[in-house]
């Protein structure tokens, strides 16, 4: 359970993104019955950090505090910039079992920690090929928001971060507290890593229709039986023509979209209710508690009735 958390601000350090971070961790939420952290900003030797914009940022301790922290994450700064002293604060995380995570360019501190070393990761698409030269042995995805490998979490840039982390405390705690959060925050409460991070769309002619009112129609009706012909239909277009719109509006196939729908939904009521797994499956449109857990293995790495154990009984 993540509580305690330590973001590292090297020189040069994005604002937007330390933001984000604190906005996620550093704010006290807990008088609306959402969880606290106890969270720290470090440098590397706890002074003053310079932002990328030209002013400085006071910090709260140095390098040290990382070694207490259930998350340990970097964002964007300089690159190159990072010392033997972070690389090796990283390393000690890691090896600990901590969660570890960077954000945008903050991938190359992990890097040169060594931390990417044959684990899929991201960062933001302008910078993926570098990220790739420099360490060649990280299997570099860039077209993706962020990826999960173990307990390495990356994102690409800017508001990435904020799905990036989301889907952490989606994790740690819940969809539940994830959801909350995102209201306060007035952000949509769920993104899927693996949607695109830059999609070329057109800009639409006047009058051009989008895909939305399908998309609410499916989202209504989960439990029915939804196919690319079926949801074509409803847009009155051909499956491939559909197909293709899908992807370009969304950044994810119709299939994976409606997966992840559907698994938002059985969180809900695993979380939410007292209805059983074959009910839930059947609401959720996954047919059977076999394609249910199926999914849940796949995508989760674990089973209904232990996602449930974990975060059924968490208060919000």
């Amino acid at each position: 359970m993540i509580r305690n958390v330590a973001v590292i601000a090297l020189p040069e350090v994005a604002v937007f993104e330390l933001g984000v971070m604190c906005e996620l961790f550093g704010y006290d939420r807990t008088a609306d019955g959402l969880p606290g952290y106890d969270f720290a900003l470090c440098s590397a030797d706890g002074a003053p950090v310079r932002t990328h914009a030209g002013f400085d940022v006071s910090v709260h301790a140095d390098l040290s505090r990382t070694d207490e922290a259930d998350l340990v994450a970097v964002v964007p700064y300089g690159t190159g910039d990072e010392s033997p002293e972070v690389r090796a604060a990283l390393r000690r995380a890691h090896e600990r079992g901590a969660w570890v995570m960077s954000v945008c360019t903050g991938a190359f501190a992990l890097g040169a920690a060594g931390l990417l070393d044959g684990r899929r990761c991201t960062t933001h698409w302008r910078h993926t090929a570098e990220l790739s030269r420099r360490y060649p042995a990280a299997q570099v995805d860039p077209g993706v928001l962020y990826v999960q490998d173990g307990r390495i979490l990356t994102s690409a840039g800017t508001a990435a971060s904020i799905d990036a982390g989301l889907h952490l405390i989606r994790q740690e705690q819940g969809s539940a507290v994830a959801n909350m959060i995102a209201r306060r925050m007035v952000v949509p409460p769920h993104r899927d890593g693996g949607q695109a991070q830059y999609i070329e769309t057109p800009i639409p002619t006047a009058g051009c229709e989008t895909l939305q009112p399908v998309l609410n129609h499916v989202l209504a009706t989960l439990d029915h039986l939804h196919t690319v012909d079926t949801m074509a239909e409803l847009a009155h277009m051909a499956p491939r023509t559909f197909a293709r719109r899908f992807r370009d509006e969304t950044g994810a196939t119709p299939h994976d979209w409606l997966t992840g729908q559907r698994l938002l939904l059985a969180r809900h009521l695993l979380e939410d209710s007292d209805l059983g797994v074959d009910s839930i499956a059947e609401r959720a449109g996954f047919g059977s508690a076999q394609t249910l857990r199926h999914h849940f293995a796949q995508r989760l790495s674990t089973t209904p009735q232990a996602y449930r154990g974990t975060f059924k009984s968490q208060p919000v």
